[in-house]
């Protein structure tokens, strides 16, 4: 279904980390980065390093966003009242794409955003094709009836290798989930550390 295969390659192997957990991950084979200095020893990072890896590390988890739209729901993460760094993971994980990969409709949240793209995908009965809309608390997502036998959509709801959280409600027998509640970053099941107050004080230089 995704096109991104290399590119999901590339971020992982960049960062160093399996960042979405995958069996198939080239980090499974090798840590160290790409290229013929992948295996150089790598000096002390400084803090502007860290905070650019940090940033990277959940930019790439969301489908690789663009920049101008991450630096958007920076923007509106330190408007909102609350912690800057949990306001940002609540922003993402209200994006449609990350809703549809949370339920297991699809294998990853590129599909993800190619799945929504396509027009297979509705939100309390009107259909959405854009993979940024942002789904709020109580909103009833679905796979188009005529989409749900799609053979790689059955292979995802049977993948073992991730749960659904608790903040979705999925049934996938209807496939239809339910957006219980915006997460706590202790809530959304990453595969790695995130640290999304690094990011914040990336933008806040």
């Amino acid at each position: 279904m995704s096109k991104r295969i290399d590119a999901k390659h590339k971020i992982d192997r960049r960062l160093g980390q399996n960042i979405w957990g995958r069996p198939k991950s080239p980090v499974n084979r090798r840590e160290y980065g790409p290229g013929q200095h992948g295996q150089r020893r790598k000096g002390k990072m400084s803090d502007f390093g860290t905070q650019l890896r940090a940033k990277q590390k959940v930019k790439g988890y969301y489908g690789n966003i663009s920049e101008k739209q991450f630096r958007r729901y920076y923007q509106e993460a330190i408007r909102l009242k609350g912690d800057s760094g949990e306001n940002l993971i609540g922003l993402l994980e209200r994006r449609l794409d990350a809703v549809v990969y949370r339920a297991k409709f699809v294998a990853t949240v590129f599909a993800s955003r190619q799945f929504i793209n396509h027009g297979h995908v509705k939100v309390n009965g009107r259909r959405v094709n854009i993979a940024s809309y942002m789904v709020k608390v109580g909103d009833v997502i679905e796979v188009k009836e005529s989409s749900r036998q799609l053979a790689f959509v059955l292979e995802a709801t049977q993948l073992a290798e991730r749960d659904t959280p608790d903040y979705v409600e999925v049934d996938h027998s209807k496939m239809t989930a339910k957006f219980i509640r915006v997460p706590a970053l202790a809530d959304v099941p990453y595969p790695v550390q995130m640290e999304p107050s690094l990011v914040i004080e990336f933008y806040s230089r």
